[in-house]
């Protein structure tokens, strides 16, 4: 899933990124305001992490703007531990939940799968599809018995999938999600990955699992198929 981290303060922001993407997420960042109300718009990050501290627009503005314009991307909020009024009204604008400073990573990290959780309507960390079980705390998939193996790519698609299981997936969405903003787009590469994850789950037996909505997009199946060609 895709992280937005919006922190003026460059070391702790790197090391935030750094550490996310580790962790399996695509990360975004922005060092201000202004640019991380604008990535806010434009990215279809699944939660962002906000500094209320920030140059040309404060968190707080960033936030109230967000709302306003009815886009309601989970925030998580970062203060300062004092800042208990900072809090309340974050949270009376709309943010989903806050984190003071110092925090230790594992907390955030948590939180922020907690929130992606929230978002998906699944407050289980395992997300099971018919016979595909994705445990998203420990990034491990499997297919009844069998384990499959997956990229870190391969791991993003399956997982987005997953959430939006029995619903079609556009390549756009699939762009927007799992790539950073700034990746060179290739016409193709979505359908790469969906080949790349079809031949795994292939072998583990079930060929059928991912189907092709021509002129849309991509679905996986939550009907348990069995065997069987994709479309």
């Amino acid at each position: 899933m895709k992280v937005l981290v919006i922190e003026d303060y460059a070391p702790l922001r790197d090391g935030l990124c750094q550490g996310l993407r580790e962790e399996g997420f695509t990360v975004e960042s922005a060092g201000n305001g202004t640019e991380g109300l604008w990535m806010a718009q434009h990215n279809e990050a699944d939660v962002i992490v906000l500094d209320l501290m920030l140059p040309e627009l404060d968190g707080l503005s960033l936030l109230r703007r967000l709302r306003k314009e009815d886009k309601h991307t989970p925030v998580l909020i970062l203060t300062a531990r004092g800042d208990v009024e900072d809090r309340i009204t974050g949270l009376n604008l709309g943010a989903d939940d806050y984190l003071a400073k110092p925090f230790s990573f594992k907390e955030l990290l948590a939180r922020t799968q907690a929130l992606v959780r929230r978002r998906y309507d699944n407050r289980d960390p395992v997300i099971e599809v018919g016979p595909l079980r994705i445990d998203t705390a420990t990034r491990k998939t499997s297919m009844g018995e069998k384990d499959v193996n997956l990229s870190p790519r391969e791991y993003h698609l399956l997982e987005l999938l997953a959430r939006r299981a029995g619903t079609v997936v556009s390549r756009s969405e699939i762009w927007a999600h799992v790539y950073e903003f700034d990746a060179e787009s290739e016409s193709n590469v979505v359908d790469v990955y969906i080949g790349y994850l079809r031949r795994k789950l292939r072998l583990a037996g079930q060929a059928s699992l991912i189907e092709t909505v021509r002129g849309h997009g991509y679905m996986l199946r939550n009907d348990s198929p069995r065997g069987g060609r994709t479309t």
